[in-house]
């Protein structure tokens, strides 16, 4: 009996742990307000959050630019009022934004890696295509969905499907071109609990 009572106890801690994806579609007005369109080549950014403690893989999100500049952010907790989602997709990534999405990730308890592949105008908007479609994500997925969307991409299709970030990282790290940095930042664990950030905020200005 109490054998049973703990694999019910562990199923339970299972579901609450991997969770359920939380649907979210902005309005077709504040999308098409909030476009951003880089005047960088087409690229492929993969971001990797990594604990500092161990180097253990915590994190991935994936922006692309193509016709415009969007983010997908899969089971992530990043928010910002002046930036619509659509399932995960976050619209207007303006370099103050990326910047934002950097800062909330990079604390004295995490790292994060960026690496940039340049691609053509159409892998941008294929990758772009299958991010939108690809629907809210649940949590920890985050490296499953991104390895899934890039499986069938022309010069991706080596990369592995995985479900963890840093095996991702060293894999996408070998592609050809590929241009890599690591951001530090010493602020305080507790301080990327704050995940809104007030209109008059500089780095929006």
């Amino acid at each position: 009996m109490k054998f049973r009572l703990v694999l019910v106890l562990l199923a339970g801690l299972a579901v609450s742990a991997c969770g359920g994806a939380e649907p979210v579609w902005a309005p077709d007005e504040a999308v098409e307000r909030a476009r951003y369109v880089h005047d960088g080549p087409p690229a492929i950014t993969l971001y990797t959050v990594l604990a500092t403690r161990d180097g253990s893989g915590a994190h991935s999100g994936l922006m692309i630019n193509g016709r415009e500049r969007i983010m997908f952010d899969p089971a992530g907790s990043w928010r910002h009022p002046q930036i619509p989602e659509r399932n995960d997709v976050f619209y207007g990534m303006t370099p103050k934004m990326v910047n934002f999405y950097i800062d909330y990730h990079a604390r004295e308890t995490f790292d994060v890696v960026e690496q940039t592949v340049i691609v053509t105008p159409e892998v941008a908007e294929m990758v772009a295509q299958r991010a939108k479609a690809y629907g809210a994500v649940p949590k920890a997925q985050c490296s499953k969905s991104i390895s899934d969307i890039l499986s069938e991409v022309p010069g991706f299709e080596d990369l592995p499907r995985t479900w963890f970030p840093r095996r991702y990282m060293e894999a996408f790290g070998q592609l050809p071109g590929v241009k890599t940095r690591t951001i530090t930042d010493d602020d305080a664990d507790n301080n990327h609990g704050v995940l809104l950030v007030q209109a008059g905020d500089p780095r929006l200005e």
